[in-house]
């Protein structure tokens, strides 16, 4: 896979977005997916998304999100970058996740007041990484 040199693109049941080779900012507004609307922020530092003005996904360095689905119950995608990403979250506040990458289980965090939940991902140029965050009901 690689970069999204549009920004943003919608396929039949998820969204792939970001470009962590762009050197300048680059912003896409007013994407309408599933009845909401999407703002997409990325280049090289930084990747964001926010649907309908709140904040949905974020990385540092910036990285290309590609599949990327979510539910009340589950967030999931692929993510790629050329370093170690920091990875953060809009989910439900105060709850429990389990989270996978490449299909291995590697702990369950609890989100905090505002439902924001922070991974790190080990990423490096030509890799894919499959993440997978699930709510806990155990």
């Amino acid at each position: 896979m690689s970069v999204i040199n549009d920004l943003i693109n919608i396929e039949s049941d998820s969204l792939d977005f970001g470009n962590y080779e762009l050197a300048t900012k680059t912003k896409k507004d007013g994407i309408e997916y599933k009845g909401d609307i999407y703002k997409i922020k990325t280049f090289n530092e930084i990747t964001k998304l926010e649907k309908n003005g709140m904040f949905v996904y974020e990385s540092v360095p910036g990285t290309a999100v590609h599949g990327f689905r979510s539910s009340e119950e589950d967030v999931s995608f692929i993510v790629e970058g050329t370093e170690t990403s920091s990875i953060t979250l809009e989910l439900e506040p105060e709850t429990d996740y389990k989270i996978h990458i490449d299909d291995i289980y590697v702990g369950k965090n609890k989100t905090n007041l505002g439902g924001k939940l922070s991974i790190s991902v080990d990423l490096e140029p030509g890799r894919e990484v499959k993440v997978d965050v699930r709510k806990a009901f155990d």
